[in-house]
């Protein structure tokens, strides 16, 4: 499954607008519970060393989840009910980042983002399957990845 570095390789466009929507701000992340319903949780994600990044309290619910079941999904907040500055959303598997060196890197990146990670967080790696970009204004456009090509 692609890094999100990947995923901006292959469609510059979208990851730039994923950044400026996703980070230094609150998104949605959602995750499955053990008995198989969702859970949604609001985190801080950032983008460093090509990764899209999260860090979360050792005994957060969403970690439990990730842990057993790497599958999630992440939306960002939108400013009003016009859909703001348009909506980003992400999915795929999480991956905990456990070495020493590529934990201190993330923390790195998340500071030099405003926030103030702590070496008790857990830190999860999110690599990228699907994305949907959707702006809204006169007319509301969409932009996915992969691309969806129509059935012959």
């Amino acid at each position: 499954m692609p890094t999100w570095a990947e995923f901006g390789a292959a469609a510059p466009d979208l990851g730039c607008f994923g950044r400026r929507r996703l980070e230094g701000r609150v998104a949605y992340l959602a995750t499955i519970r053990r008995d198989g319903s969702p859970r949604v949780h609001p985190v801080s994600p950032f983008i460093g060393g090509g990764s899209l990044l999260v860090y979360m309290e050792p005994n957060s619910p969403k970690v439990r989840d990730l842990r057993r079941d790497g599958r999630y999904a992440l939306h960002c907040g939108v400013e009003n009910d016009d859909g703001g500055e348009g909506e980003f959303y992400v999915s795929g598997r999480a991956f905990e980042v456990c070495d020493s060196a590529s934990r201190a890197a993330a923390f790195d990146s998340a500071r030099a983002v405003g926030y103030q990670p702590t070496e008790r967080h857990v830190v999860f790696e999110l690599n990228v399957e699907s994305v949907l970009c959707t702006v809204y204004g006169e007319r509301r456009t969409q932009k996915r990845w992969p691309a969806i090509r129509p059935a012959p």
